[in-house]
């Protein structure tokens, strides 16, 4: 298993990010894992 560490510029970008996990039943490898699928729709050509 890989861990890996997020810093988040301030508490503000913090807690935007947690409520959106919360408000989706998400955990934060979900939220990754679907940010990632948000960039490969809205990027032409990627897989």
């Amino acid at each position: 298993m890989v861990a890996i560490r997020v810093e988040f510029d301030d508490d503000e970008q913090y807690e935007r990010l947690k409520k959106l996990k919360k408000q989706r039943g998400l955990t934060w490898k979900g939220l990754l894992l679907e940010g990632e699928k948000r960039v490969r729709e809205d990027t032409p050509g990627q897989p």
